[in-house]
């Protein structure tokens, strides 16, 4: 098994680039994540990497055996994942992003009831409102909101969101309240925007009688945590474009009112993405069908609230 793990260690190491990160990857130590590498070139009698003070590149038996160990761990997957098919005993670890205050919300309080479910199996939950790359991240499930890119992995689609802009009521007092999209272009008026490296959200797109519209939206502050914006609003610092079930309590204790209810916001998408050969696994598949069903409920119990 030491030797698996070795080989696990390598495969983390070379798509993340550094023993540390692939050590906290893995729960273990970087003096453990060396030592496993160095058991591991000591058996095959090669140098895997090149290193520096600064730089950890992969040797060309790196590379080489970098694709074989793909395919041993696919392989070594495969069989477990058929086993606990057969024995209709799914166990082990799942690992899952999910943007932060969606995964707050909804994600998070839905773990534990997943777990004492299927008690054997582990949920590694990382909330993230940044782009993920799923594949470099060994990551078998994403969470999605918004428009979902065109990629090679599977989606599974949950709901979509309605969507709201609202503002404090001490900011519309201070500012006015918009009358129509473009109002929100003036001066006068200030858009929370969500931004991050790889981010689409510099247009807000809007439902109006002649269709979609995008309003290229600018304002003083912008975050990567939604979170965040929600606060800057809630003190009356601007617009914010939120799914409704985000700020349902808000806009109910009257902490936020809607702005612009005749043209609101383009539905929210809400999906799941993973990569084609995770289904066949039954712990991600389980996890998948339950997260959807209790997702979908409670989303639509807050909207019919």
């Amino acid at each position: 098994m030491s030797y698996i793990n070795n080989i696990k260690m390598f495969v983390r190491v070379v798509e993340l680039g550094s023993l540390s990160a692939a050590g906290r990857d893995l729960r273990a130590s970087p003096a453990v994540a060396s030592n496993r590498i160095k058991e591991l070139e000591k058996h095959l009698g090669v140098r895997l990497f090149n290193r520096t003070t600064r730089k950890l590149t992969t040797t060309e038996h790196g590379r080489i055996f970098y694709s074989g160990a793909l395919k041993t761990l696919e392989a070594l997957n495969e069989a477990e994942a058929a086993i606990a098919e057969v024995s209709h005993n799914p166990k082990g670890s799942i690992h899952v992003t999910a943007p932060l205050g969606f995964g707050r919300r909804l994600i998070a309080p839905l773990v534990p009831i997943f777990h004492a479910e299927y008690p054997e199996i582990e949920v590694r939950l990382r909330l993230s409102d940044r782009m993920v790359d799923i594949t470099t991240e060994a990551l078998d499930v994403a969470f999605k909101l918004g428009q979902i890119p065109d990629s090679n992995f599977r989606i599974r689609g949950i709901i979509d969101c309605k969507s709201v802009l609202a503002a404090a009521p001490s900011y519309l007092e201070a500012r006015g309240t918009p009358k129509n999209p473009n109002d929100l272009l003036s001066d006068e008026h200030a858009c929370l925007l969500l931004r991050f490296p790889g981010s689409t959200q510099y247009n807000w797109e809007l439902q109006t009688p002649s269709g979609i519209r995008k309003i290229a939206v600018y304002g003083p502050f912008e975050s990567d945590d939604g979170d965040v914006l929600t606060d800057w609003a809630l003190g009356g610092h601007g617009i914010i474009n939120k799914p409704w079930f985000e700020i349902a309590h808000h806009l109910a204790k009257g902490d936020l009112v809607e702005v612009l209810p005749d043209t609101p916001p383009s539905a929210t998408n809400l999906a799941i993405i993973y990569p084609h050969k995770r289904l066949q696994d039954p712990k991600v598949r389980l996890f998948i069908d339950f997260m959807t069903e209790h997702i979908r409920q409670r989303i639509t119990d807050v909207m019919e609230a």
